[in-house]
């Protein structure tokens, strides 16, 4: 198992010291890690996400509204 050094506000300790009084600081911290790296990896699939659609929009031929209300018709039978 490794160990972390943080320097944190003194404020942020306090704070952090009372909502997790009588908790094991190390599994809390451990925890919150995991959720920030899962918003990280939430947020970069998120942006690759964003990043396709507009490659496959700057390449994709132009529809005109009458094709497009063909395609739900038959999508819809």
């Amino acid at each position: 198992m490794a160990t972390v050094n943080f320097s944190v506000p003194d404020d942020v300790k306090e704070a952090f010291n009372i909502a997790y009084q009588g908790q094991n600081k190390s599994a809390v911290i451990a925890e919150l890690m995991r959720e920030a790296i899962e918003r990280a990896e939430r947020k970069q699939r998120r942006h690759d996400a964003v990043a396709n659609i507009l490659a496959r929009r700057a390449t994709a031929e132009p529809v005109t509204e009458a094709e497009l209300r063909i395609a739900r018709d038959e999508l819809r039978s």
